[in-house]
């Protein structure tokens, strides 16, 4: 018998963990007090279990409160009712690593994702069901929708993880971004976003539900903001806090296309000018972008790596300064929360994009001094004292005195990533290679498939997304005096395939890829028919599906035709619609199913003659893991197109071969007006994606490890190495009467390359000494401060460096430090 003193034990300790979220229309409130909230998005299947613990870490270092991540349905129901939550999406251990460290979580289960995600994170097979219409009233997509949402909160409250149950979820998301293409959908849309909202409330979850970018989100639904600044933002009802779910740190990149970068400045002053506002909650999308793995990489044509130029990069290491530069904000938000959740709120217009905030409560008063002019910078007058406020910046005072932040002044160091040869082996030189040609014989010869239609179908229906690849195949045959023969004769595809690969009589005839967002396009080749039977073979490839848009799903993919073949004699053409003949399909490629990409594959591979630039070949090797604990990668410069395992990993899809233009990119960036994609832009005429992330969890430390390829395009392997990443060196550019520090992140720094205190000028890796320069030997300082340690921290003041004349300029002290 159960004692009374045990149940009512129980009963408290159940109580006290439990975590009571509430809003008002000034912040999200936990446990009766009014919180300031930095989050950042962390996708879970986007690293591995091994990473999470290091990158929440940093990121809880970096000044976050709570971790973000999206679910995505795909990865987990691949296959109607059959699940996966193994590995990279154990999204119940990634919830208890986030609250290991103390942090909370933000649930977006969605579960439309979006997120350049395949298919935005939805099951093809989702699609394929009978009278199935994505995203409004459709009772079939509504009862899968329901289904899979329900059973994730399920699967949450049975292990306590939302802040009601003592977890740290201290809010869920609904549906994502639908107000941005509601308008097609009409009324249904309108109707639908109600049904999400009713549905999602009955689920119980104890917390908060948003729906980002949704103007008409029913209550109790807190609506939210999306984009690369969102001050201007009005929740839509009094009751509902100011609160940016995406706060876009950078881009992604499509295979094509150049590397993106949004400035340090720009993302501080984005956030500063959010919270002088009054929003008080800021998520950074990304915190940490990761990898693509396998096929998860949506788009069409979304790269790789997902970087996305955050604050953690790719690899888990730290992107600094704007990893840096947003913890010094973080520290300073957190220290007025009171002040800015509680306090009353004035502000002074100085006319000239310049205002003045003021939070004032019983305690004390906190102040932004905002500067929204792109050229000029600002003087303010307050309180009897006169302020500057740089162009494009924000200026935080939190006693309304004494300037503790400006957005425009970065404080901290910047470090420059380098890739280091591994010291394992001497990699290209030691790589030994085999290979295999994929066997394409009964596709190109026989054009046997698995099922036979007398029309073209959508890529997705055929294959369900279990590949990338489809063979369309039909035959052809042609009487020896037929009129087509003898004639100039051409093959004629009109194609929605991302990638096309086309066969007559088994000899390649050409191949075509889509260009400049432009998935439709024709195809057209002459060729050589016979009199007799002639196969037509065509290899339609994937790279990613549409994530975005209304009723994204039934964008074509594939070869949906027409398909001609013509015949010209002078001014006569003979047109032959093959659109409606008997064409056969085959999902995938054999050495897929074949499995050859695992290290106990017990399939013959030849190591004689090994031919380079060769289409539709296999290639394997095995190399030594590099030393150390730095993050891996493989440099696959060289290779065409294709696909990439470690050790029967799949690290994603690889396309070297894939050069961006030589137009766009911005050689001087200034932080100055507003972020768009296209600005400062780098990585002009270069491979949109040259080397490829492989975790540490995916190699063994001893012995050896394979790495096999498939080529579709033809390349050469023999080019190919491992490398680590690591800070090279690290620089800072900072203004007197502030400290700096230096860190190698965990090494030593070995050497002072350049160092001046004055008016120094230039960037890192180009620092030059200005007009004026302190008469103390800087470098020296430096030597004696930093070298052999592996960080310092350096007051930039006259006292240590010396009183140059600068003509009454602010003097700066400059610094190249070598790791």
């Amino acid at each position: 018998m159960v004692s009374l003193r045990f149940l009512l034990c129980f009963l408290f300790v159940s109580n006290v963990y439990a975590t009571i979220v509430s809003h008002d229309g000034r912040a999200i409130t936990i446990d009766g007090h009014r919180r300031v909230l930095l989050s950042g998005s962390i996708h879970y299947p986007r690293s591995t279990p091994e990473m999470w613990p290091d990158l929440i870490k940093k990121s809880k270092e970096g000044g976050l409160d709570a971790i973000e991540t999206y679910v995505f349905w795909n990865a987990h129901e691949p296959t109607r009712r059959q699940y996966d939550f193994s590995g990279k999406l154990d999204l119940i251990r990634f919830l208890k690593t986030i609250q290991d460290e103390g942090l909370y979580g933000v649930l977006r289960i969605g579960p439309y994702a979006c997120a350049e995600w395949n298919y935005g994170g939805f099951p093809v097979w989702l699609h394929n069901m009978p009278g199935m219409v994505f995203r409004t009233t459709n009772k079939a997509f509504m009862d899968e929708m329901q289904n899979f949402t329900t059973m994730i909160v399920d699967m949450v409250k049975k292990e306590n993880l939302f802040a009601s149950q003592g977890g740290p979820i201290i809010l869920a998301q609904i549906e994502n971004e639908y107000g941005n293409v509601m308008g097609p959908y009409g009324e249904s849309g309108k109707a639908y976003i109600k049904w999400c909202a009713n549905m999602a409330q009955s689920l119980d979850v104890g917390v908060p539900w948003i729906m980002c970018q949704q103007n008409d989100a029913p209550q109790p639904m807190l609506n939210t903001c999306n984009g690369f600044y969102c001050d201007n933002f009005v929740p839509n009802n009094p009751n509902t806090p100011k609160m940016w779910t995406e706060n876009w740190t950078g881009w992604f990149k499509q295979w094509g296309g150049k590397n993106p970068h949004r400035t340090t400045e720009d993302v501080a002053f984005s956030v500063a000018r959010f919270f002088q506002r009054g929003g008080t909650f800021n998520n950074y999308y990304m915190y940490h972008g990761g990898t693509n793995f396998d096929r998860t990489a949506g788009g069409p044509y979304i790269t790789t790596s997902y970087d996305y130029d955050a604050p953690l990069d790719e690899y888990g290491n730290l992107n600094q300064p704007k990893y840096g530069h947003l913890k010094q904000l973080h520290d300073v938000l957190h220290s007025m929360e009171r002040t800015l959740t509680y306090g009353n709120i004035s502000t002074i217009d100085f006319g000239n994009s310049a205002s003045a905030t003021i939070y004032k409560t019983e305690e004390g008063s906190s102040c932004f001094f905002g500067n929204g002019n792109e050229k000029s910078d600002a003087t303010i007058s307050f309180q009897g004292e006169s302020y500057v406020v740089p162009a494009w910046s924000v200026t935080i005072l939190p006693d309304c005195k004494n300037e503790a932040y400006n957005t425009a002044k970065i404080t901290t160091q910047t470090s420059m990533m380098v890739k280091k040869p591994n010291e394992a082996e001497n990699t290209p030189s030691t790589l030994k290679w085999s290979w295999r040609p994929e066997n394409m014989d009964n596709f190109l010869l026989k054009g046997k498939g698995e099922s036979t239609q007398t029309q073209l179908f959508d890529q997705k229906v055929v294959t369900n997304d279990q590949s990338d690849y489809l063979w369309y195949m039909t035959t052809v045959k042609f009487k020896k005096r037929d009129p087509f023969l003898g004639k100039n004769m051409s093959l004629r595809v009109n194609s929605t395939a991302h990638v096309l690969h086309a066969f007559v009589n088994g000899k390649h005839i050409g191949s075509q890829h889509a260009e400049n967002d432009k998935f439709n396009y024709v195809f057209e080749k002459d060729v050589k028919f016979k009199s007799g039977r002639n196969v037509i073979a065509l290899l339609s490839i994937t790279v990613g599906l549409a994530n975005y848009g209304a009723f994204f799903e039934s964008k074509p993919a594939g070869i949906t035709g027409p398909i001609f073949i013509t015949g010209r004699n002078g001014d006569e053409t003979i047109v032959k619609d093959l659109s409606a003949h008997k064409w056969s399909y085959k999902t995938g490629l054999i050495g897929f199913e074949s499995q050859l990409f695992r290290t106990e594959s017990m399939s013959k591979w030849s190591v004689e003659s090994v031919p380079f630039n060769r289409t539709m070949i296999w290639y394997k090797t095995t190399f030594k893991s590099p030393l150390g604990n730095y993050p891996v990668v493989v440099d696959l410069m060289g290779l065409g197109k294709g696909t990439a395992w470690v050790n029967g990993n799949n690290i994603g899809r690889y396309w070297p071969a894939f050069i961006s233009s030589e137009n766009g990119c911005d050689a001087n960036c200034n932080y100055r007006g507003a972020y768009h994609a296209e600005k400062c832009l780098t990585n002009c005429g270069e491979p949109t994606q040259r080397w490829y992330h492989v975790p540490r969890s995916f190699l063994n430390a001893e012995g050896d490890n394979t790495l096999v390829l498939f080529e579709e395009m033809g390349g050469n392997p023999s080019l190919v190495s491992f490398q680590t990443t690591r800070v090279g060196s690290v620089c800072a550019n900072v203004y007197e009467k502030n400290i700096i520090e230096l860190s190698c992140d965990g090494k030593p720094i070995s050497a002072i390359k350049f160092a001046s205190f004055g008016n120094p000028n230039g960037n890192c890796g180009s620092f030059v000494k200005g007009t004026c320069e302190s008469s103390n030997n800087t470098v020296d300082i430096l030597t004696q401060e930093c070298v052999g340690k592996e960080k310092c921290s350096i007051d930039v003041s006259t006292e240590k460096f010396g009183a140059p004349d600068c003509s009454g300029a602010a003097r700066r002290l400059a610094v190249e430090a070598i790791c």
